[in-house]
């Protein structure tokens, strides 16, 4: 039951980076669109995520209870390690969600649009690059259990240049696949011929951004590079990533939207599958080398058990809403 649980945890982090992600990229792809643009813009976010948004949380909510109930040994040292991090990611979160409540239902339109338009794009840039700044820290080897010192066992462990790499790489895959989602909700020319120069934008950022993980980890002495280029499985895997990035970007102006969305999420998916490959089964590399794992941080038997079951029960409930959802969305944009 074990590898139950690990596989949730797993797909709701895959599936919070894919759906989450293309959820504050809307918000990323309209801090760098030109302001004659961003009206247009918002209606096509509204259109695309409005009736979905909340639900994109449900993943990562997923992940937190596995990682409280299944692993407590991992969800302690996060919480105590990364929680400055955390809060500031939580407080993004909370700040994105109520800007865009408000200024999309708000009975007037005064001046107050300015500030919901303020929080909700920096809010939902500083968001993703929180969630990518604790991955990089968690898995940076900066932290360390025994440590005495304030700056030592709170700060150092995520306000290094590894972890900020990271960041920095999370914001820019969520701003690609917003940007690659948004190209075939856009009706207009106009805002067409934005997104998909927005989209052409953030590929050549998130190459750059992979770049500067890359550089970063050797700056910091993070085994990274060294052994990605020495594992078959990650080489091919970033190959195919790569070679999907440039077929995406060739079909980008008037490829097929739904072709053009798998790549998207297929070149997300090969990244993400390939550090996971890297990492697995360690989730916190610590200083001290005493790394914690799924296998050696696992609860016993019984709560396992539980959860697992709780999982696959839910599962049948849940994941049929969440389609039926969708569904209904896209059907009622069809029928507009």
């Amino acid at each position: 039951m074990l590898y139950v649980v690990i596989i949730f945890l797993c797909l709701s982090l895959l599936m919070y980076v894919l759906l989450g992600g293309a959820d504050f990229g809307a918000g990323i792809l309209e801090l760098f669109t030109p302001s004659s643009m961003r009206n247009q813009l918002r209606d096509t976010t509204y259109k695309t995520i409005g009736p979905i948004w909340e639900a994109n949380h449900m993943w990562l909510i997923i992940a937190i209870v596995i990682l409280f109930v299944g692993f407590p040994p991992i969800y302690t040292m996060l919480s105590i390690h990364l929680h400055i991090p955390l809060a500031l990611m939580l407080i993004g979160i909370i700040g994105r969600g109520t800007a865009f409540i408000f200024r999309h239902y708000d009975a007037y339109q005064d001046d107050m649009q300015k500030v919901y338009n303020f929080i909700f794009t920096y809010s939902s840039f500083i968001t993703p690059f929180f969630l990518g700044l604790i991955f990089g820290a968690s898995v940076g080897g900066q932290i360390d259990p025994e440590a005495t010192g304030f700056y030592e066992a709170y700060i150092l462990p995520w306000f290094n240049l590894f972890s900020i790499s990271v960041g920095v790489f999370t914001v820019a895959i969520c701003g690609f696949l917003a940007s690659v989602f948004l190209v075939g909700e856009a009706k207009s020319a106009d805002v067409r011929l934005v997104v998909v120069g927005k989209a052409k934008l953030f590929i050549v950022f998130t190459v750059l951004a992979g770049g500067f993980v890359f550089a970063s980890s050797i700056i910091d002495e993070v085994p990274l590079v060294e052994l990605l280029l020495t594992e078959w499985i990650t080489i091919g895997t970033l190959v195919l990533a790569t070679m999907a990035m440039i077929v995406l970007w060739i079909q980008l102006r008037s490829g097929s939207n739904l072709l053009v969305r798998f790549l998207c999420g297929f070149v997300v998916t090969a990244i993400l599958l390939a550090f996971g490959y890297h990492y697995f089964p360690d989730m916190i590399i610590t200083k001290s080398g005493e790394n914690l794992s799924v296998f050696n941080s696992s609860a016993t038997d019984k709560p396992i058990a539980n959860l697992a079951w709780a999982l696959l029960i839910g599962s049948v409930f849940i994941l049929p809403s969440l389609f039926y959802l969708l569904y209904s969305f896209q059907g009622d944009k069809e029928t507009n």
